[in-house]
């Protein structure tokens, strides 16, 4: 009577690690899937998808919300991973931002998902840090995703639009989920100087500013650690690549550095019941 409940512990230990062998190969066919462009797999080496993606849980069967996706980066990766048995959730800047600027990167991101079937099952929803936000349906997350924005969140509304930007999504995620923040990190030492618009933040403000929004956080992660990286550079971290601002002068010795030193830290909505 005793030997099947034993015989079911062993069976799903040993079944534990196939599972994460499967998701670790869809993740890397996703990584390789042809509609990813060659100057955004350049980059893998600084941005680590593969163990970025796997820290934060992310497997294809998974309902995923990317905010501020950008030029979609991360969505050439997550659009194919999840189109078969997930679901990617696209939170964008608003149809009706007035920002030039808004309005230029969300011409070009529709445009992005109009171009290739992959992203025929990516579901576009808004995001702004702002109270009330829905990024997607209240409770249907399993992961949140956000990449290198706490800054330009913190820059436009503060610690409260932090806040509010938290707690959509809080909202969004299902008891249990998951929140993923990798984001450019501020050394400790430097948070008395005007770090403000440097484009870092600072790693115990994030974790301070999610904690208030009801988050736990679980872990964090040197997977996208750069110990070359100062941040103290006279563009801020725009002057290091992609962006390379200060153009030819020092352009070695940026490029030397390689990109941002990041923060990756899990957060985790506590599980009520």
């Amino acid at each position: 009577m005793t030997l099947l409940p034993k015989l079911i512990v062993v069976s799903a230990l040993v079944l534990t690690p196939f599972i994460q062998a499967a998701d670790s190969s869809a993740l890397q066919q996703a990584l390789n899937n042809p509609v990813r462009s060659d100057a955004n797999k350049a980059r893998d080496i600084y941005r680590h998808p593969l163990e970025t993606l796997s820290f934060f849980e992310v497997t294809p069967k998974s309902t995923v919300v990317e905010i501020s996706p950008g030029s979609g980066w991360y969505t050439e990766i997550l659009a194919p991973l999840l189109s078969a048995e997930g679901k990617y959730y696209a939170a964008h800047h608003p149809a009706n931002s007035t920002s030039d600027y808004s309005k230029r990167t969300l011409a070009a991101f529709k445009e992005k998902l109009a171009s290739n079937d992959v992203y025929k099952n990516v579901v576009l929803t808004e995001f702004s840090p702002v109270p009330g936000q829905q990024v997607a349906p209240a409770g249907s997350a399993d992961v949140v995703l956000t990449f290198r924005n706490l800054h330009n969140w913190y820059m436009q509304k503060g610690e409260q639009g932090m806040v509010d930007a938290f707690k959509s999504f809080y909202d969004a995620l299902k008891p249990g989920g998951v929140l993923g923040v990798v984001e450019h990190r501020l050394p400790e030492a430097k948070k008395g100087n005007d770090w403000l618009k440097s484009g870092y933040f600072p790693q115990s403000l994030a974790i301070e500013l999610a904690e208030k929004a009801g988050f736990k956080l679980e872990a964090s992660s040197e997977i996208n650690a750069n110990p070359k990286d100062t941040a103290d550079h006279p563009g801020g971290v725009w002057t290091l690549p992609p962006t390379l601002s200060q153009k030819e002068q020092d352009k070695d010795k940026y490029l030397a550095i390689g990109e941002s030193d990041r923060m990756t830290l899990k957060f985790r909505k506590p599980d009520t019941h």
